[in-house]
């Protein structure tokens, strides 16, 4: 079956619509003569540069005129205008429920997401005995949707700007270019939830370390007034240090600077994905949750991942239920640890070259 206009809905949090791309753009690729519309929130809608010519973005307003039932009612007859003849809901929410609803009464066909949300609260359920395995990722269940519909792809994706680096003009007001023999390293220390996150004197103590290696340059990542506030301590605490902090500097820019760097340290969190769109190896750290419930970023390597081997891990998808132990020990972390995994990651490349 072949369709025209296909509808694709994601409406969640940033680093969930991140992890949609590589297997939307691989669709759109391997299917030229089927437009996709992608919906989506306004901050999310920013991510999809360079995308396919027959990709479109669409905002959904779901704070304001598309809330509640009635506007979601108004956002659907604003889809069906727009001649889809078949959606393939990436979210499985109420509201994407609600919207699905609609679409099957006009005769649209629908396909769904499978979050496996049985065998992840296996996986999470507290002081397990059984051994851990890792579930389908993320990418895989997208990718299941459109197969579902019938699209046969193979996942293409290497960076959402392709073979090339994001334009050094966007962020040239920020930092000089890379200079021959320069290492950069992003360093993003928040995340949503507080089992997310890595002590952030500890993460200060890795700033340290490697601000202090030879011919490095860090780049901190983070939005909001707490996390600008304790960024720009670190820059003007430590020399090579550059916080990104200070305004939103938009997706644009920060995607570009982030493809020229040659690591990222981040939580289980939206910059481990949004590092991962742009080619930029990852080492990881995780706390309450895990890599196997499927949220590891696109073709980041298990090697990069740091974490303990605690039992009571993972005891959350999302990192949002309180620690039952109360001291969070999963991020009791040495931060030279993390040093160590950047510095081995820096003489691999140096190896290489």
């Amino acid at each position: 079956m072949s369709y025209r206009k296909v509808l694709i809905i994601r409406l969640s949090a940033l680093g969930d619509v991140a992890m949609t791309i590589p297997v939307i753009y691989s669709v759109c690729r391997a299917n030229p003569d089927t437009t996709f519309v992608m919906l989506t929130q306004k901050v999310a809608s920013q991510l999809f540069l360079q995308a396919p010519r027959n990709l479109q973005v669409v905002v959904a307003d779901v704070k304001g005129r598309h809330k509640g039932f009635g506007g979601l009612y108004e956002l659907a007859k604003e889809m069906r205008a727009l001649s889809i003849d078949a959606v393939a809901d990436l979210h499985d929410v109420l509201r994407t429920k609600f919207l699905r609803i609609l679409f099957k009464l006009w005769g649209i066909r629908v396909a769904v997401i499978d979050k496996g949300r049985k065998e992840k609260n296996r996986l999470t359920a507290r002081r397990k005995c059984e051994a851990l395995h890792p579930l389908r990722t993320s990418f895989d269940r997208y990718g299941e949707v459109f197969t579902a519909l019938g699209f046969k792809f193979t996942s293409d994706f290497d960076s959402l700007f392709g073979t090339e680096k994001g334009d050094e003009g966007l962020y040239s007001h920020l930092t000089p270019p890379k200079q021959p023999g320069e290492y950069w390293i992003g360093i993003a220390p928040f995340a949503k939830h507080e089992g997310k996150i890595y002590p952030l004197d500890r993460m200060e103590n890795v700033v340290a370390k490697l601000a202090a290696e030879p011919h490095v340059k860090l780049f901190l990542f983070g939005s909001g007034e707490r996390e600008r506030d304790i960024l720009a301590v670190w820059q003007e605490r430590y020399p090579h240090v550059t916080s990104l902090a200070d305004k939103r500097h938009g997706f644009a820019l920060e995607l570009a600077l982030m493809s020229h760097l040659d690591v990222m340290v981040s939580m289980d969190s939206a910059n481990m994905h949004l590092a991962s769109l742009v080619a930029v190896p990852v080492v990881s750290i995780w706390g309450a949750t895990h890599p196997y419930c499927g949220f590891l970023g696109w073709h980041q390597s298990e090697a990069n991942e740091v974490q303990l081997p605690l039992g009571c891990r993972p005891c959350s998808i999302f990192g949002n239920k309180p620690c039952y132990r109360k001291d969070y020990a999963c991020l009791n972390i040495a931060p030279a640890v993390i040093v160590e995994r950047v510095k081995n990651l820096r003489a691999q490349a140096s190896q290489a070259q």
